[in-house]
């Protein structure tokens, strides 16, 4: 056994708290509360997860977080940098059109076409026997005339309007640029962010489906904010207030991950890409400590 897990179970011991009322208070898993009292962290998906969890045990039993990573900071995973989870690092894309779909919309332009030049042929076909037709009945109508040779100068009536042709066209184009637009919306994933976990103050967060991670905190009263990504660099620290910095704004673009502290989270709202962020933890609860993992994207 470790010294920060003889500690921990120490403390949980003299509060007179088993395993099991621990894991009601935390919503960790026994065998997680297990291993980080006998200092085995094998069994956790990460160095993320070991450090939350420890932080989620120790503010069960009040004690001080920070004074415990401090203390014991030689058994403890030190960094959040290594990589996500590999079931958390990529979104599978989901394509939203079968593959019969697929090959309807291929050969759809060919069909037009087709169809274009039936209607073309047989337009033809209607002038030349409605002109033909009508030199017949007139030459029988007349025996008794003289010939005359006619000069066939309705030949150029007898041709597809022009105006006709270019509308069928311009029709064709438009039908064909439809169907690729809205194959193009189909297959876009709408950006997804989910509460994953939440526990006291602390509330996890997963964004996926985003081109952009930009975080931009608005105050409606005042309220103390800080920004930070995974590895413990500060972006923004202030007070934000009405009358003076009532927002920031921050991109995380090139960060996968983000910690957000929020002094006063009832008058404070938090967007990212734009999209409100719904509060995991009530916002009555003022001060709340924020994560929120940056899924990228597949190309």
């Amino acid at each position: 056994m470790s010294e920060l897990g003889n500690r921990l179970k120490e403390v949980r011991l003299a509060k007179g708290l088993s395993l099991d009322d621990l894991q009601s208070m935390t919503k960790i898993q026994k065998r997680y509360l297990i291993g980080i009292e006998e200092g085995n962290y094998s069994s956790m998906p990460g160095n993320f997860y070991v450090r939350a969890f420890i932080k989620q045990y120790a503010e069960a039993l009040s004690l001080n977080p920070d004074e415990i990573f401090e203390t014991y900071q030689g058994e403890i995973p030190a960094t959040y940098n290594e990589d996500l989870p590999q079931q958390l690092s990529r979104v599978k894309t989901h394509k939203t059109l079968t593959e019969g779909n697929s090959k309807i919309f291929a050969i759809l332009p060919k069909i037009l076409i087709g169809v274009f030049v039936i209607g073309v042929a047989s337009l033809l076909y209607y002038f030349i026997s409605n002109h033909a037709g009508g030199n017949s009945n007139e030459s029988i109508g007349k025996e008794t005339e003289p010939a005359k040779i006619v000069k066939s100068n309705n030949l150029e009536k007898d041709k597809p309007d022009d105006k006709v042709v270019k509308k069928n066209n311009e029709n064709q184009k438009d039908n064909t640029a439809q169907v690729e637009e809205q194959t193009a919306v189909e297959e876009t994933p709408k950006q997804e962010i989910t509460a994953i976990q939440s526990s006291g103050r602390n509330s996890t967060y997963e964004l996926k489906n985003a081109d952009k991670f930009v975080v931009k905190l608005v105050s409606k009263g005042q309220t103390w904010v800080s920004i930070k990504n995974g590895k413990g660099k500060s972006f923004f620290q202030g007070t934000l207030k009405t009358g003076g910095t009532e927002s920031q704004t921050e991109d995380l673009s090139a960060e996968s991950l983000a910690v957000i502290r929020v002094g006063n989270a009832a008058d404070t709202e938090i967007y990212v890409n734009d999209q409100k962020l719904e509060y995991a933890v009530p916002a009555t609860a003022n001060v709340q400590n924020i994560t929120i993992q940056y899924v990228l994207k597949e190309e």
